[in-house]
């Protein structure tokens, strides 16, 4: 597999539309205007993804007082995702990317290690678009546990 390319601050962010947990679309470019946060997570219900999406569930009233939308992305399916929101009483919208086709274009599908193993799937990543949709901030290979602790500090929130 090529390497993905990876997005850096200042590019536009592309723009997706995907489906959130009750099967409703969801896209971008509707969210101009607002600094939007998109994670990309493996797999819902999973231990480390389970630990991120509580860390921003737990963030997310800081956030949204500082301005800012928290979108989650996984290639699980919405009914999937339904159970995941419904388990952890999470707050905000996870989105269904089932042909990964928004986690290539952001570069958070494609090589990673794993265990010491090189393996293809997602890779959990974040980032930051502004209110004209650039990126802001994009971080890849970010760990479950801590993360959403080091960008609030990053975002002075």
């Amino acid at each position: 597999m090529a390497p993905t390319p990876r997005l850096n601050p200042g590019d536009t962010a592309p723009d997706f539309t995907l489906d959130d947990t009750d099967g409703k679309p969801v896209t971008l470019s509707d969210l101009r205007g607002q600094k939007v946060i998109v994670y990309a997570y493996p797999a819902a219900m999973t231990p480390g993804c389970t630990t991120q999406a509580c860390d921003f569930r737990d963030s997310l009233q800081s956030l949204a007082a500082a301005g800012y939308t928290v979108l989650g992305i996984s290639p699980d399916s919405p009914a999937k995702l339904a159970k995941f929101v419904a388990k952890e009483g999470l707050t905000f919208p996870l989105l269904s990317d089932p042909d990964k086709s928004m986690l290539q274009a952001w570069g958070a599908y494609g090589e990673k290690q794993s265990y010491g193993r090189t393996v293809t799937g997602v890779i959990r990543s974040t980032f930051v678009v502004d209110e004209e949709g650039r990126i802001e901030i994009a971080q890849y290979a970010v760990k479950a546990s801590g993360h959403v602790a080091r960008l609030r500090r990053e975002l002075g929130v």
